[in-house]
């Protein structure tokens, strides 16, 4: 494959462009700043200045490209609406023109298990389970927006599909990892009704496979889960998480209803004063982290041959021994 990716000096992205370099495929990445370049640089891949607004950029890019996988995006669990507008759903239709433009044959979209996070656990869901008329946070919302356009653009002439990861972590975390060691660090961590409920968690090796075969083989119009595989206790894996990193989590726990009034408040407070930074608390961490979300990726099995390439129990293994980056 000849690929170009959006997002290619984030978290995933990162791992994403070794990887295909690593597997002998021609990559080039988008980069909004000469820091972003650089990194993509270290990467081995080839560099496209620009950003998902600026169609010329997309074009370039992705000239003489078959692939194109889309993983920039807008993740904070807090901003203004129309960033993420902006950002996730924008940004997705101008890839799409682009792609169609430039006779790109597939497009991957890495989508999220938060597309169908209504504030309710989800238990084992598979991708039948149809996205909630409100969902839980801009991000979500977003992204369910952003995959819709993706998988209705499917058509004889360019074929797109979207793969779901949930929890990604791994070396090089900049959000899950980072945040839970500061707040531990800081005496602010609390697990929620104890974190006694289970989880699905994706290494960033899984998603990265995932994603190629999503682009050698996913079928037009189809979303697929990715995972490590069986569901994981919440507080067992970041416990273990966290302990990679030398931080230890506690004991101390708040019921969630309570928090549940805390995040609705902050988050009014916030949007109506409106107070600068972002809330202490949010509905949108609250569903997503705050009680069960597992699913089911047989899809990806059955479909794609999607086999996870390490174990949870690999991951937090080399995680330990290679320890993360300087908090910030």
């Amino acid at each position: 494959m000849d690929v170009f990716v959006t997002g290619g000096s984030g978290f995933l992205g990162q791992h994403l462009l070794r990887t295909l370099v690593a597997a002998g495929h021609p990559v080039r990445a988008l980069a909004r700043s000469e820091q972003a370049a650089a990194v993509v640089k270290r990467c081995g891949a080839g560099v496209v200045l620009g950003d998902t607004a600026d169609p010329d950029a997309l074009r370039d890019g992705m000239a003489g490209c078959d692939t194109v996988v889309h993983a920039a995006a807008l993740t904070a669990q807090w901003g203004p609406r129309e960033r993420f507008e902006v950002v996730n759903v924008e940004g997705t239709a101008a890839v799409l023109e682009a792609a169609r433009w430039s006779g790109v044959a597939r497009v991957v979209h890495v989508s999220t298990e938060a597309v169908l996070a209504d504030g309710h656990p989800l238990v084992r869901v598979d991708e039948t389970r149809p996205r909630p008329v409100r969902v839980v946070g801009e991000y979500g919302r977003t992204k369910g927006l952003a995959e819709d356009l993706v998988l209705a653009a499917n058509c004889a002439e360019l074929t797109t599909a979207a793969v779901r990861p949930r929890l990604v972590w791994g070396p090089d975390d900049t959000s899950i990892l980072p945040e839970i060691v500061k707040a531990a660090n800081a005496g602010r961590f609390a697990w929620v009704d104890g974190g006694h409920y289970l989880t699905s968690t994706c290494h960033v090796a899984n998603v990265c496979a995932g994603i190629l075969l999503a682009a050698e083989r996913g079928r037009g119009g189809e979303a697929y889960f990715l995972t490590d595989g069986e569901p994981v206790s919440f507080r067992e894996f970041l416990t273990a998480l966290a302990a990679t990193a030398g931080a230890e989590l506690g004991d101390r726990s708040v019921p969630r209803w309570l928090l549940a009034g805390v995040a609705a408040s902050a988050e009014a407070a916030w949007r109506w004063l409106p107070l600068r930074g972002e809330p202490p608390l949010t509905r949108t961490f609250l569903a997503l982290s705050g009680q069960e979300m597992t699913v089911d990726d047989g899809k990806a099995r059955r479909e794609l041959g999607y086999r996870p390439v390490i174990t949870r129990e690999q991951g937090l293994a080399g995680l330990a021994a290679g320890g993360v980056p300087d908090q910030p």
